[in-house]
């Protein structure tokens, strides 16, 4: 008697497993066509997902990395990764684009009403700025969070990515009217003492989201290209000092601890504490010079939201796991 109720009881389990996945049919047809209880199907429906007689799997189509997302998740405890393809790895260029355009419809997506969005500055977020769409977003306010860097008429200096970016989305903007970084102590507390910075400054505390680049500190780079930010001398006492990336100009070692220096005192910005308090810090970066930056940033917690190229998530892994696995 047991046996044939066994029996019995595992051909239903089939038979409702091929009804509901293989025929589509609803949980309420399936209860009208065997006069089973609702209750009764979807413990049956569990239990051949439980037992391995029903198994559910999900096959991303070439150029998605579902799983390289949901590792970099787990493993660095973000609220979430977004890999891209690099069509070109090594080339920084290409990656960086490629990185814009999936920035871009991040923002898209996870905008809301009354956001209020810190903008750093940098080639990749001018990549996302170009790749935007318009939208309508009026209760969203734009924040600059580092001033100005760079010549004004660049493309990637703050003031103008912010411009752009609020008139893209028909919001507010609030901009940092100030330098990003002045010759000594005493020209910034003259800045920061000025009403309109200072009101800059008051929606740092305000932040729901900060969207941010992720620099290297390299005689290439783009805060060394015409040494108006920052000089070879003082990129030189960064490096000596351990310092490996930065995030608005704040710099920091290779597990993500702030580098204190000459530099850092006189940046007019944000700075990496304030930004820790932030609820979404959205950092954004890849290609071929940037894996130890962005392993650096993730291990001081600077950033809880990636957004890199797939080879650059598959070293980040490959060798986050090496590092645990010496330990």
């Amino acid at each position: 008697m047991t046996r044939l109720l066994a029996t019995e009881e595992l051909r239903l389990l089939i038979k409702v497993s091929k009804l509901y996945y293989e025929e589509r049919q609803t949980e309420d047809e399936i209860v009208q066509k065997l006069q089973l209880s609702r209750s009764k199907i979807s413990r049956l429906l569990k239990q051949a997902r439980d037992e391995g007689i029903v198994k559910i799997t999900v096959i991303s189509p070439p150029g998605v990395f579902l799983d390289l997302e949901m590792q970099l998740e787990s493993r660095f405890q973000l609220l979430e990764a977004i890999v891209v393809e690099a069509r070109q790895p090594d080339s920084q260029m290409a990656v960086t684009h490629e990185l814009g355009i999936a920035a871009a419809g991040y923002m898209h997506r996870t905008v809301r009403e009354n956001d209020v969005i810190g903008i750093s500055w940098g080639s990749t977020l001018h990549s996302m700025v170009e790749t935007m769409q318009p939208s309508l977003m009026p209760t969203v306010q734009i924040i600059q969070i580092i001033g100005g860097l760079g010549r004004p008429e660049s493309e990637m200096h703050a003031t103008e990515l912010c411009r752009r970016l609020s008139r893209l989305l028909s919001c507010n903007l609030v901009l940092l009217p100030a330098p990003g970084i002045v010759d000594n102590n005493q020209i910034k507390e003259v800045i920061l003492s000025d009403s309109h910075v200072q009101r800059a400054l008051s929606f740092f505390p305000k932040l729901t989201t900060a969207i941010v680049g992720i620099g290297s500190p390299t005689p290439d780079s783009v805060v060394m290209r015409d040494g108006s930010i920052i000089n070879r001398v003082e990129l030189d006492d960064l490096l000596k000092r351990g310092a490996v990336g930065d995030i608005a100009l704040r710099f920091f070692d290779a597990y993500g601890q702030p580098v204190e220096s000459d530099v850092n005192d006189r940046v007019i910005g944000i700075s990496l504490q304030q930004l820790s308090r932030v609820e979404r810090v959205v950092g954004v970066g890849g290609g071929p010079n940037k894996f130890s930056v962005i392993r650096a940033a993730l291990r001081g917690r600077l950033i809880n939201t990636l957004i890199t190229d797939h080879a650059t998530a598959r070293q980040l892994l490959e060798s986050d796991t090496r590092n645990i696995n010496n330990n």
